[in-house]
């Protein structure tokens, strides 16, 4: 899952950076509104974050231009601006949900949980049949049996379960798996793909040598 965050205040922004971090997801975060308008239009994002104060181009106007482009993208506003009329405001120029600063992350975390639930949201169940992620919980089954997953390891198994059958490369799954600004090693996906097949079992993740990696699609 990768999420937009839109936020000019460095000390929030690293820290709900580090929390989507946590829970798995890929972050992109940019602090003004210009920024935030290019980057939903060269990445396919699952939902951003969008602070209404914000440099350059306000948070509203970000808004109003994703929705006048015809971009469903989930938004959560998140911001210290409060009243009932900027709550309702910003719910009418077509955000998901409204959240004021200062709020808890697990709050945070909890509403984009449930935004990525909706009927058309792009967290549903996923699963080839043997596999079975559940991406709002982070639950992961084998043949029914639970088994523990890291952040990242649940990353690359969810960009997977994703597409089942379809051979990902390392460049698609790490853009999946990381925020623009993080450094990745060169045996990072390697790395990861190890460790979910010994807790999930060898053939898990298949490789097709010199393209990519997958999973089986339902038999």
């Amino acid at each position: 899952m990768r999420v937009l965050l839109i936020e000019d205040d460095r000390m929030i922004g690293a820290a709900v950076t580090q929390a989507l971090k946590d829970a798995a997801y890929a972050v992109d975060w940019v602090m003004d509104g210009d920024s935030a308008i290019e980057a939903a239009k060269a990445e396919a994002y699952d939902l951003a974050l969008l602070d209404l104060g914000l440099p350059l181009t306000d948070g509203r106007d970000v808004l109003r231009q994703l929705r006048n482009d015809g971009r469903r993208l989930p938004v959560i506003i998140v911001t210290a601006r409060d009243s009932v009329d900027d709550r309702i405001d910003g719910l009418d120029l077509g955000a998901d949900d409204y959240l004021v600063k200062p709020f808890e992350i697990r709050e945070l975390l909890a509403r984009i949980r449930a935004i990525l639930r909706r009927p058309g949201g792009t967290a549903p169940v996923l699963s080839n049949g043997k596999i079975t992620l559940d991406p709002a919980t982070h639950d992961v089954f084998r043949d029914g049996d639970p088994y523990h997953l890291t952040a990242r390891e649940f990353a690359l198994l969810q960009a997977l379960l994703s597409r089942p059958g379809t051979i990902l490369s390392r460049s698609e799954l790490e853009r999946q798996i990381y925020g623009w600004n993080e450094e990745v090693e060169s045996n990072a996906i390697e790395f990861l793909i190890h460790a979910v097949r010994k807790k999930l079992g060898q053939t898990t993740i298949r490789n097709v040598r010199g393209v990519g990696w997958m999973v089986d699609r339902a038999s």
